[in-house]
């Protein structure tokens, strides 16, 4: 196996061995802490120009099918784990993560220590990171790499170009895709919704004129102040349209309300972080893969009352308007991979748009 080595923006230097693609690439390093779900982590676009670390000691094991994938193409830029299987044990394995990260030019490197990466991570935060040949001059690499500038175009690279439908005969929803997963488009369509997916680019104007009966703002990549032509297309729409937003989505309705957000140490990433509803005085289990949150204290005056909140550091999780037809959570309700505890909130989105129906109705007869 050819050796590779694993540098961070603070010199630390890892060596291990290579599989996927031989490319040198750099990216910010992240991990994630679920036990399963590898492919879903791989291909969801939310991790847009990122190396992912995975804290599982074993990814491979089950192999590669495309029933799993969110979306097409992958668009990490690099996997790293502890210890890979080159010879996956699943009746619905169709390829090793080898060849597919090969196919689609992502590096890996295994045998890393990732306890000890993971606990760099979370002491400095997330960081810039490069994946190189063995060969390479330590210093020249990590000069490179610091000194890399890396793309904040992340929503644009992942959003769809052209709108697009996907039939149904119930509800008919409007997806804004900032870089959706495909488990959003699943939840939906399970409940029969016509949906039609637009870039992230969309006009309010030209939304409004497919007459939805609800706007979905779905997750994405990157800092939502670099999507300010999303945040005015909401501002439009609030009040006209049902909204729900997921992730990005999330972030980008409470910045359009007049809240602010900041980015994390090292974010929240996995299958596994429960949240309390406010509500309810419930607690789930919830999918989370978000570098940035709303500030709590910049909800103030913004038509926006808290409605769940992160168990173990307290940040947002979710937002309701106290005046129109909107709320929004930072976690993935879709799972894909991890706990469905939290999909029902699509069952409300369908209520939302329904009960909005009527109230249309009624405004119409009198």
């Amino acid at each position: 196996m050819r050796k590779r080595n694993l540098i961070l923006e603070d010199g630390t230097v890892f060596e291990g061995y290579g599989f996927g693609s031989e490319e040198v690439s750099k990216g910010e390093i992240v991990f994630n802490t679920g036990m399963t779900g590898y492919q879903e982590v791989i291909t969801d676009p939310s991790y847009c120009g990122q190396f992912v670390t995975m804290t599982y000691p074993l990814i491979g094991n089950y192999g590669i099918n495309r029933d799993d994938f969110e979306t097409v193409t992958p668009f990490i830029h690099g996997l790293i784990v502890k210890e890979y299987s080159e010879q996956p044990s699943n009746f619905r394995n169709e390829e090793t993560i080898d060849s597919f990260l090969k196919a689609n030019n992502i590096p890996g490197i295994a045998g890393i220590d990732t306890r000890k990466l993971t606990r760099i991570i979370r002491r400095h935060g997330t960081m810039k990171a490069a994946i190189v040949s063995a060969e390479e001059d330590v210093e020249t690499a990590l000069e490179n790499l610091r000194t890399a500038v890396f793309r904040t175009d992340q929503v644009k690279q992942t959003s769809t170009s052209k709108p697009y439908v996907v039939p149904g005969r119930g509800c008919r929803v409007v997806l804004v895709d900032f870089g959706a997963k495909h488990g959003i488009l699943r939840e939906l369509t399970k409940r029969d919704c016509q949906i039609t997916v637009v870039p992230y680019n969309y006009k309010a104007e030209d939304i409004l004129r497919l007459r939805p009966d609800g706007i979905m703002l779905t997750n994405g990549p990157g800092d939502p102040k670099d999507v300010p032509e999303a945040i005015e297309m909401i501002k439009a729409i609030l009040g006209q349209v049902p909204i729900f937003g997921i992730c990005l989505g999330h972030q980008l309705l409470s910045l359009a309300c007049g809240a602010n957000t900041e980015k994390m140490k090292f974010g929240h990433r996995g299958a596994n972080h429960p949240v309390k509803d406010l509500e309810n005085d419930k607690t789930y289990l919830t999918s989370q893969n978000h570098s940035y949150a709303v500030s709590p204290s910049t909800l103030e005056n913004t038509g926006l009352e808290l409605t769940q909140i992160a168990i173990n550091d307290e940040t947002v999780e979710g937002v309701r308007h106290t005046t129109y037809p909107a709320f929004s959570v930072q976690y993935h309700p879709e799972a894909s991979p991890g706990p469905e505890d939290t999909n029902y909130l699509f069952d409300e989105f369908l209520k939302m748009m329904k009960q909005q129906e009527k109230k249309q109705e009624v405004h119409i007869h009198a």
